[in-house]
């Protein structure tokens, strides 16, 4: 688990203008809350978050106007939807020791039996709790040789030491199914007869 050290200051304009203003200063405006705290409204470095938001689930350690220190795990980022900068950050505050519920990605690896198989990610990241200091990035699981019909559950993936399953036991988190290229294409040409008939 990586911890991210980041210099943040308290803003007091809010509103879209002052937004827009923060973003052309290549800032980030954000809010920090949780622990029954009054949310408190920060501007933060743009290329610093941007790089720390690279790794899931990362552990932010704020800077708060050089006065205060706070760890904030990111609970929810807007971007732009055609230019992919940050337009803002919800930042949860958490404590050492304090356990938190997170999602993780789910990696495979391995290769599924031969016979053109298809592997649906039910789940693409995996519900758990864990310490808030020592949250895993992600887990990796073996895909080797599995074919149609078999599934993984989610008591299946070796989780990283102190970290439990936040979802049910028998919830699916990858199945895999049988190709389903020729029934379409025969069921396409059935369609284009049908449209000719007409």
């Amino acid at each position: 688990m990586s911890e991210v050290k980041i210099s943040a200051a308290t803003r007091t304009e809010f509103g879209k203008g002052a937004a827009r203003r923060i973003r052309r200063e290549d800032k980030v405006p954000g809010v920090l809350y949780g622990h029954g705290s009054d949310p408190l409204h920060l501007t933060l470095p743009g290329h610093d978050l941007l790089m720390a938001l690279r790794t899931p689930n990362v552990l932010i350690a704020l800077d708060i106007d050089g006065k205060t220190n706070e760890l904030a795990i990111p609970k929810s980022v807007q971007r732009d939807p055609l230019k992919g900068f940050l337009e803002h950050v919800d930042l949860l505050l958490v404590k050492r020791g304090e356990r938190v519920n997170v999602d993780i990605y789910v990696h495979t690896e391995g290769e599924l039996a031969p016979g053109g198989f298809l592997l649906e990610h039910v789940l693409n990241a995996l519900p758990v709790e864990a310490e808030a200091t020592h949250i895993p990035e992600s887990v990796t699981v073996s895909v080797e040789g599995l074919a149609a019909g078999d599934s993984i559950l989610a008591k299946d993936i070796t989780l990283p030491k102190g970290t439990t399953l936040a979802v049910e036991e028998d919830a699916v988190v990858l199945q895999v199914l049988a190709a389903q290229a020729e029934e379409a294409s025969e069921g396409e040409e059935a369609e284009g007869e049908e449209a000719a008939e007409a």
